[in-house]
């Protein structure tokens, strides 16, 4: 389940708080690089911003998936992370489908796009099991694309 960051929640991490409905290694790094994005832009914290990825079953928060608003030539960046404790149970390909299909949906939007490191075959993964094709490999960045055509099939 995505739910929407608040400000307090923001302001928690930042200020490397702890709140009860969070896992017990939540925040995790990237999730603190995203809270001081969250402090410069607060347009982030919008409807098509970031959002925290919530465990069904405990309610806790266990990562956080978000668009890099707003889209550039129709194209627009995501990024996504689970924490340690949580990984490997389909979590990140389920956030992943999800702000996907809600992205190719949004005004101005034609394509999203996620660049991984190739040291993190994981990540890579996820996207392919989130259905985006590799488009790009360089040394330092893998770069996986989809745009609404192909989600659409057409």
């Amino acid at each position: 389940m995505l739910r929407p960051w608040s400000a307090a929640e923001v302001s928690a991490v930042v200020g490397e708080g702890r709140l009860p409905h969070w896992a017990e290694d939540f925040p995790a790094e990237g999730d603190r690089v995203i809270a001081l994005l969250l402090t410069e832009h607060s347009e982030w914290l919008g409807e098509f911003g970031h959002r925290q990825i919530v465990e069904r079953a405990s309610g806790l928060v266990v990562g956080s998936i978000g668009l890099f608003w707003p889209p550039r030539a129709g194209e627009v960046e995501f990024g996504y992370g689970v924490v340690p404790s949580r990984r490997g149970r389909g979590y990140a390909t389920e956030a992943v489908r999800a702000l996907v299909a809600f992205a190719l949906n949004a005004p101005g939007v034609r394509a999203v796009y996620a660049e991984v490191d190739p040291a993190n075959p994981a990540s890579a993964r996820v996207l392919r099991k989130a259905g985006l094709p590799r488009v790009h490999a360089e040394v330092a960045r893998e770069r996986f694309r989809l745009t609404a055509a192909e989600a659409s099939g057409s």
